[in-house]
């Protein structure tokens, strides 16, 4: 039996999920600034850099839904406690690496406390915020913070590095997440889902085992070589991995994955531009900030400054981008934010080690404008046609999707460079043309997917999908008709 209930302070409860997104944004964009200095350093090999920053974004796509499920069924105040001293631990052990290899552990710990924070902070968000309209702008408010802490984290992070040294970007972390858990201990109230979501260790199991075996068959490709038996090996693994998907999620009552959602051409093509758009920005970033500080030989500063135009531009296209999908839909942000990723990778082919301040300025500009357009309207489509109790579960898949994306970006991007004996400003200029290819398929799957034949097949197979409900969708924090109801208690 509990007490009596102290007031909740929603706008505190707001400002605290900000604070957790906030931290997490910034590292997305800091640690990329800190890569040549890391090289350095720690004598890492470009293998050893693509690890540094996959690590991460593999972690976080492979247990963002199990996190989410976990904070519904234990309480989402102390998941995200737990998220919160993790992630402040493991950084502390990122800035205390001794070799690059224990940085790669400790990125990979930070992803496990990572993937606590912005899916349980949104779930924190939604239980607490139960009028609608207050809910989508505190959602607004809670979103526009990754916006601004991936503009702010590029300047941060060559301040840090140029200042003191590479270890400050993530030891930077730490006293942010003390502060956030003292304050969520203060002011978050607990609550959980009306039931708990069952554990699927098959699919879990596969997930883990697919995404980790792609990405390491990717990134250790070019150095063993694509005939080496063990780069063949993974590549069969990850065969056999989605093969064992495709069988066993199917006869789950409670799957990880509900491969049903994928009969939706919107959800399917949604989460397809969501991995395109994911790796064309996780590529470009890794693939310029080497450029920057390894052959233009700028500062860490002054290469956070550089790419401020693509956080900018990713800024401003995506409030753009939302007054369009809400006046004219998701057609016209899709489609023109794949062409200007497109032409922002495009214009970087003919790099050179003195290609004009001016050229590359425009060329991040364009393609930062290029992503934030693509970003809003992607959520929208992959959730058009579902039933409102399983929009939830389909976002959580579409985070995955993207931080999958960025981790294959890094990968692919990264594999070229290294790859060749060309050097890496001549070895750059395949990668770029792969990184617009990316946007050319966010284009055309912008087109596809919300074309007249993809929301009727997607509203037919809605119709399917309210007819027999999947019981694990209706625990999902996201869940419209379980939020709107307050059906989370408050403990």
């Amino acid at each position: 039996m509990t007490g009596p209930s102290r007031p909740v302070h929603r706008r505190m409860v707001l400002a605290i999920c900000c604070l957790s997104v906030g931290v997490t944004g910034i590292d997305l964009s800091i640690v990329n600034v800190a890569l040549p200095s890391i090289s350095r350093d720690l004598h890492a090999s470009v293998s050893g850099l693509q690890w540094t920053v996959d690590a991460y974004s593999l972690v976080m796509a492979c247990l963002l839904v199990l996190s989410g499920s976990m904070a519904d069924r234990f309480g989402r105040k102390r998941v995200f406690q737990l998220g919160l001293s993790l992630f402040s631990l493991s950084s502390l052990l990122c800035g205390l690496a001794p070799g690059v290899g224990w940085l790669i552990a400790f990125r990979a710990l930070q992803a496990v406390g990572g993937s606590m924070l912005n899916p349980v902070a949104m779930s924190i968000i939604v239980s607490v915020f139960t009028d609608r309209r207050e809910r989508a702008r505190a959602v607004g408010v809670w979103g526009s913070v990754i916006g601004i802490t991936i503009a702010a984290g590029p300047v941060l992070g060559g301040l840090l590095v140029s200042g003191i040294t590479w270890r400050s970007v993530f030891w930077v972390n730490v006293p942010i997440g003390i502060a956030a858990i003292l304050l969520t201990r203060r002011f978050v109230p607990e609550s959980k889902a009306p039931r708990g979501r069952a554990f699927d260790p098959a699919g879990q199991a596969l997930i883990i085992v697919l995404f980790a075996s792609v990405i390491a068959a990717t990134i250790e490709g070019p150095r063993h070589g694509w005939a080496d038996p063990w780069i063949v090996g993974l590549f069969a693994l990850a065969v056999l991995a989605l093969t064992g998907m495709l069988v066993v999620e199917p006869r789950r009552s409670e799957p990880l994955i509900d491969l049903r959602f994928f009969r939706s051409p919107p959800f399917s093509g949604a989460n397809t531009i969501s991995v395109v758009m994911s790796a064309g920005l996780g590529g470009f970033l890794f693939i310029s900030t080497l450029y920057l500080q390894d052959v233009r030989r700028l500062s860490p500063l002054h290469a956070g400054l550089m790419i401020i135009p693509l956080a900018v531009g990713q800024a401003v296209a995506a409030n753009l981008s939302g007054r369009l999908l809400a006046s004219q839909g998701g057609r016209l942000p899709l489609t023109l934010g794949g062409a200007m990723l497109a032409t922002g990778s495009f214009l970087l082919i003919p790099l050179t080690a003195h290609t004009g301040t001016g050229h590359l300025l425009a060329a991040y500009a364009v393609f930062g404008f290029g992503a934030g357009m693509v970003s809003p309207p992607v959520n929208h489509t992959a959730v058009t046609g579902l039933p409102p109790d399983q929009v939830g579960v389909a976002g959580a898949l579409a985070a995955s999707a993207r931080q999958f994306g960025a981790s294959i970006g890094v990968a692919v991007a990264g594999s070229i460079v290294a790859g060749t004996g060309t050097g890496f400003v001549s070895s750059s200029h395949a990668a770029w043309a792969v990184l617009g290819g990316c946007g050319l398929v966010a284009l055309a799957l912008g087109v596809l997917s919300t074309s007249g034949w993809a929301e009727a097949a997607a509203a037919r197979n809605g119709q399917r999908l309210a007819t027999a409900p999947n019981p694990a969708s209706q625990s999902h924090p996201l869940a419209g008709r379980s939020a709107d109801s307050s059906g989370a208690r408050n403990e």
